[in-house]
């Protein structure tokens, strides 16, 4: 699933949402592209609680379609 995070300008910013997503999901895996500010998860959790995730931790994410 892909997100749009237009807060995320870092790597910082790249290592908080992977550890947000991997305390729900330890087998998650999160690909971060700081440029285009995405994130391309592949989880067993659902989008919504994957952006609920990223989220709290400080990073509003939006589901692309």
């Amino acid at each position: 699933m892909n997100f749009t995070v237009p807060d995320m300008s870092c790597g910082h910013c790249t290592a908080t949402i992977e550890t947000a997503i991997k305390a729900q999901d330890p087998a998650a895996t999160v690909v971060c592209d700081i440029a285009a500010r995405s994130v391309s998860v592949q989880s067993v959790l659902a989008g919504g609680e994957l952006a609920a995730a990223m989220s709290h931790a400080g990073y509003p994410a939006t589901p692309d379609v």
